[in-house]
């Protein structure tokens, strides 16, 4: 994942060149945006997109995780960062520190699902049960300890996935399933979302979480309650948006001080109907209701 978006970058950015050199009439404008694997794929779609609004502006697209886009904006190396978590308290110092104000921008909600292989029985799992798949001391290690048993999967013995922690994914997951607790150790830790699909897809003992925008044909999501024995909310766009589903969550960029300039006017334009369309197109939800055509 992280090679193919640094490869998209330098396209990107190649691309660029090229029309300047070609003679393309102005100046251009490259704007430095990178960080969260979740709204990589949005990320490069609007960038793609823009270059049919302002030929003259030029949107450079990475990943790497939220934490890595983060640490460049504190570095000051990127215009802006995309992240799927808030920024924490000690990196908005750290970021003053160095001379850069950062300023959050929702872009759009998104429901972090947690996706089962297609052919595991279980329909629905609390916010409570999942501690204690993914929790340091939690009781559940096999799939019958939650009722049910997963076909192809020999010994019942769950394959816990979980994402890297310098992901906002992972950040967001933690502190609304395991609070202030840590992650139980021996999880497979994958470094990208589709990372997590793919690896559920293809293990039918496994439990992942990841971004519903990530979701395929080929695995279940899991129907969530908030307490265990509840009545549970499927993750949706819709759910997503109204904030009923229990593990919904805002996606942010961050600029350094209030974006000005091209830097502000593709912000403008990602908050728009035509940009929060794209979002919606991408299986997120908008940040305002839109009408898409």
């Amino acid at each position: 994942m992280f090679k193919r978006n640094v490869l998209s970058a330098v396209l990107i950015s190649t691309v660029s060149v090229l029309l300047t050199a070609c003679g393309g009439g102005q100046d251009r404008q490259v704007i430095q945006n990178k960080g969260s694997d979740t709204l990589v794929n949005v990320a490069q779609a609007w960038a793609e997109a823009y270059q049919t609004v302002d030929p003259a502006t030029v949107v450079a697209v990475s990943g790497g995780g939220s934490g890595t886009g983060i640490a460049a904006l504190i570095n000051g190396t990127v215009d802006i960062a995309n992240s799927s978590r808030a920024m924490k308290d000690k990196e908005i110092k750290l970021a003053r520190d160095s001379g850069h104000d950062p300023i959050q921008h929702v872009v759009g909600y998104d429901a972090l699902a947690v996706y089962l292989h297609a052919d595991n029985p279980l329909a629905s799992i609390s916010i409570e049960q999942l501690a204690k798949i993914y929790g340091d001391g939690g009781s559940f290690t096999k799939w019958t300890d939650l009722g049910v048993e997963v076909p192809g999967c020999k010994d019942q013995t769950m394959v816990v996935v979980s994402r890297q922690n310098n992901s906002g994914t992972y950040a967001y997951f933690r502190g609304t399933v395991l609070g202030k607790g840590d992650f139980r150790l021996g999880t497979r830790d994958m470094h990208g979302s589709k990372d997590v699909v793919d690896l559920v897809e293809n293990t039918p003992c496994a439990i992942g979480y990841s971004g519903l925008a990530y979701a395929t044909d080929h695995l279940k999501l899991a129907c969530i309650a908030t307490e265990t024995g509840g009545s549970c909310v499927e993750p949706t766009v819709a759910s997503a948006s109204d904030g009923s589903y229990p593990i919904a969550r805002p996606l942010f960029m961050y600029t350094n001080g209030e974006p000005s300039g091209y830097v502000g006017e593709y912000l403008n334009w990602i908050k728009s109907d035509t940009g929060q369309c794209i979002i919606l197109e991408k299986g997120y939800a908008s940040v305002n209701d839109v009408s898409c055509g």
